[in-house]
């Protein structure tokens, strides 16, 4: 069931959102090689001590698998699409690190991602974070009452593969609020058959895992790492936004 949400409801998951848009800022200024993915999870837990917030995705459990997470972020880097595991791993000049914060602050949730470049990477690199960043703002662009979900995926699908990239589909973004995942499913692909008509008050996770080669993904051994199946790199950003009557806000924004 799509849950709407009020204007109240909305500013509540807005404050959770900034939360998470200020531990990606603080991470962005801090990345740098030489720093450990344990690292930038430290820096997530002063912003959570400091915001009177807490992990949305610490301990989080999913049927079917054993593990619950272990992290207070997700830190992924290169081939890993998502979920990777903050660990004593140190990261390279010229690696992509995709770092995905999920917040609950007086019950609702805010979530997103971005996709870190540390030093100089390949053009190619380069052009598949531009892909993906303006793959998610084609998506947003779609988030209005009216439209359809499939519209959203449908944009982020010819941005990406209109760049030579490819969307990963085992993957999706959500619906988001008093949950971490709410209805509806949000796919970066058209033809999934999951569709729906778009209402102010929902509001959405949404968020491109783009990979440079394939579009097949398979988890790691930890139970959660989700890697790209031929090992090149992935990228990954995300919005939590809301759809009003005066189109899609973004709310993972420091205003």
């Amino acid at each position: 069931m799509i849950i709407l949400k009020s204007k109240r409801e909305i500013d509540r998951i807005k404050e959770s959102s900034r939360v998470v848009a200020k531990i990606l800022d603080l991470i962005g200024k801090e990345i740098r090689p030489g720093i450990t993915t344990k690292m930038l999870e430290d820096i997530s837990k002063e912003v959570f001590k400091a915001e009177q917030a807490e992990s949305a995705f610490y301990n989080y459990s999913v049927p079917g698998n054993p593990t619950r997470f272990p992290g207070l972020i997700c830190v992924s880097v290169n081939e890993e699409v998502v979920h990777g595991i903050p660990d004593s791993r140190e990261i390279k000049e010229g690696d992509i690190v995709s770092v995905d914060v999920g917040v609950i602050k007086r019950g609702f949730y805010g979530d997103g991602a971005r996709t870190f470049k540390v030093g100089n990477v390949s053009h190619e690199v380069d052009e598949l974070l531009n892909a993906t960043q303006k793959a998610l703002e084609a998506g947003i662009s779609q988030a209005e009452s009216g439209n359809m979900l499939e519209d959203i995926g449908r944009s982020v699908q010819e941005v990406v593969e209109g760049a030579g990239f490819s969307v990963v589909r085992d993957l999706v973004g959500h619906g988001v609020g008093r949950n971490l995942h709410e209805e509806p499913q949000v796919p970066n692909f058209a033809g999934s058959g999951i569709n729906c008509r778009l209402r102010e008050g929902m509001v959405l996770a949404i968020e491109p895992m783009v990979n440079m080669g394939t579009y097949k993904v398979k988890t790691a051994s930890n139970n959660w790492t989700v890697i790209t199946a031929d090992r090149k790199p992935s990228a990954h950003f995300e919005h939590t936004v809301a759809i009003t009557n005066n189109g899609p806000e973004k709310l993972t924004v420091i205003d």
